[in-house]
């Protein structure tokens, strides 16, 4: 070697680091795509429900873990930020007795909008708290609190609504379309929502429907094993709306009594893919008529005023008939389903105040006034997350690429 020109010795060494350099980067790849690597078997297909029961492991006797946090104190902890910014703002605001002036109702519409409670709902909130105070001819500020709470109570109640039952739609499935932009939990949702239907006794197919995001499928596959819900994708890039028309076609098939329709995520500014979304819920109306029977649109809470600009994009665009608020753990901001319900008047119907499979909630307005307003900061918990929902499937038997796959039924 001491004879090779030092051209040659340069050569050889950067061929060995692209070597490496390649290497590294295939085994990082196969190993980030192990989880959801799943064998594509045509253009429609219909994962069977497979709800395994929990494969369980002889283990020594061990101490029952203490009692899980209950809903309401996960809801509470779910508002601390936004209790801790309207509540702890308003008895700041109204401590020792201040007088009730111009200066103090600045005060509190400021405080209102920083919580994304939003312009039009503060205003309107503002203006029935003065109207009671001078009707009361209050003159000190304490009672103010009660006020409000007792007006945003009424806001949510007045617009309160639940998700439908498949008892009503006995000449067909119960179709259920979600919508809503990537991140805002939407794959999440469907997988919660389709447990409930299942749990119920209702037998649930599920639409992979969002064929563009990378792994979107793969995901709606898991969460359908975890529900016990069977899934119809197609391949990737296909085009939403047939894989909808599959799915209701194997859903009215199969006598199933619930169909729920995921769609590919989007930003409610591109008009293009809102037309997308039209096409979808169209497709729909022609293969069972009146369908679909609820367009739910996902809201991330922590987005503020920015899920109030989505929600009304969207209605606009597939008439949205009710919502689903994630994201209610953690630093979510929850004053923004005042303004929804007040702007909008699209019922909040159901929260989501973990990643587990149980963490979906329908919404009950005296619970979210009381966790917001009243919560006892010392019984704050937490729901799953998605790691531990993830660590579960190993005892619930649940794999992406153990179970067989059949075709979607033909439409005759």
């Amino acid at each position: 070697m001491g004879n090779l020109p030092p051209e040659a010795l340069i050569g050889g060494a950067v061929g060995l680091v692209v070597l490496i350099a390649i290497i590294v980067g295939v085994l990082r790849s196969r190993r980030s795509r192990a989880w959801d690597e799943i064998e594509d078997g045509g253009p429609s297909e219909l994962l069977p429900a497979t709800r395994p029961k929990a494969v369980t492991a002889p283990k020594q006797k061990e101490e029952e873990p203490p009692a899980g946090p209950s809903v309401f104190s996960r809801l509470v902890q779910g508002l601390s930020r936004t209790r801790g910014q309207v509540v702890e703002g308003l008895d700041a605001l109204f401590r020792g007795g201040k007088k009730v002036d111009d200066a103090l109702w600045a005060e509190l519409e400021e405080l209102l909008v920083t919580s994304d409670v939003g312009i039009k709902t503060s205003t309107r909130l503002l203006e029935t708290m003065k109207a009671t105070a001078a009707r009361e001819e209050l003159e000190d500020a304490d009672r103010l609190r009660t006020i409000l709470r007792d007006e945003v109570l009424s806001i949510l109640t007045a617009r309160a609504g639940a998700i439908p039952d498949p008892k009503d739609h006995p000449d067909g499935p119960l179709v259920v379309m979600v919508v809503g932009v990537n991140g805002t939990g939407k794959t999440t949702t469907i997988g919660k929502l389709a447990n409930r239907y299942v749990t119920a006794g209702h037998k649930t197919v599920i639409a992979a429907g969002d064929t563009f995001r990378a792994a979107a499928i793969e995901q709606v596959v898991v969460w359908g094993k975890r529900a016990g819900a069977e899934v119809v994708r197609h391949e990737a890039d296909s085009d939403p709306a047939a894989v909808a028309h599959d799915a209701v076609t194997a859903g009215i098939a199969r006598g199933a009594k619930v169909v729920i329709c995921d769609t590919a995520g989007r930003l409610h500014t591109k008009s293009d893919l809102m037309e997308e979304l039209r096409k979808v819920h169209r497709v729909i109306g022609k293969v069972q008529e009146g369908a679909p029977h609820e367009v739910l649109l996902v809201l991330d809470s922590t987005n503020g005023q920015n899920a109030i600009a989505q929600a009304r994009q969207f209605a606009a665009s597939v008439g949205v008939t009710g919502i689903a608020l994630t994201k209610l753990d953690g630093t979510a901001r929850g004053g923004v389903i005042i303004g929804i319900a007040d702007e909008l008047d699209i019922p909040v119907k159901l929260i989501g105040i973990g990643e587990g499979m149980d963490d979906l909630r329908d919404f009950e307005p005296e619970a979210f006034v009381r966790a917001l307003f009243d919560g006892d900061a010392e019984s704050l918990g937490r729901g799953s997350n998605s790691a531990a929902e993830a660590a579960k499937d190993a005892e619930r038997g649940i794999s992406v690429d153990d179970d067989p796959v059949s075709p979607a039924p033909p439409t005759s």
